[in-house]
C-alpha cells in the first residue's frame, strides 16, 4: 500500500505522464496541473478489438498420445482472447517506449489491473524503466479523466 501512495504522489506533479491500460485499451495521459489541482489531458489512445475465444476459434481441443502406454489425453484449448490481450499490452509497452524516446516525458506512472500491470512491467524498454516513477494496481482505463483525477487525489 505504501508504494501505491508514493506512486500516486508522483502522478500529481506537473508534466508527469500516466500509462493507463487493460487488455484492449491503452491511454497516455499528461498532467498539466499540479499536485493539488491535477489537470489530466489525454495525449494518445490505443484500442483493439478482441472477440471472445469461442468467437475466435472453433476447433476442438487436441488429443495427445503417450509414447509409453498409448493412452490418450485431452490437450487444453488455447485461450485466444487472453493471448490477444497479452499481445496488445506488449504492443502498448512498445508504443510507450517509442514515445519516451522521442518525446520529453520526464516521468511516467503505470496504472493497470494486476495481470495487465505484470505484463506491462516486463515488456517495458530500458528508457521507460529509467523514468518509471511508480505503478498503481487499478482499472481506470474506461473512466473519464475527471474521475481518474478524483481517484488519484483520494489515494
Amino acid at each position: 500500500m505504501k508504494a501505491e501512495t508514493q506512486a500516486s504522489m508522483a502522478v500529481l506533479r506537473h508534466g508527469h505522464w500516466l500509462a493507463v491500460c487493460d487488455g484492449t485499451k491503452g491511454l497516455l495521459i499528461e498532467n498539466r496541473g499540479d499536485r493539488v489541482y491535477p489537470k489530466l489531458e489525454t495525449r494518445e489512445v490505443m484500442t483493439t478489438s478482441n472477440p471472445l475465444t469461442h468467437d475466435q476459434g472453433s476447433a476442438k481441443p487436441g488429443r495427445a498420445f503417450s509414447a509409453i502406454d498409448g493412452r490418450r489425453a485431452a490437450v487444453e484449448e488455447t485461450d485466444l482472447h487472453m493471448q490477444a490481450e497479452q499481445k496488445f499490452i506488449r504492443d502498448f509497452a512498445d508504443h510507450v517506449e517509442r514515445k519516451v524516446r522521442e518525446a520529453s516525458i520526464p516521468s511516467i506512472v503505470l496504472i493497470a489491473p494486476a495481470r495487465a500491470l505484470g505484463i506491462l512491467r516486463e515488456s517495458l524498454g530500458s528508457s521507460t524503466r529509467h523514468i518509471l516513477a511508480g505503478a498503481l494496481v487499478r482499472d481506470y482505463v474506461r473512466q473519464p479523466l475527471h474521475e481518474i483525477e478524483r481517484h488519484l487525489m483520494d489515494i
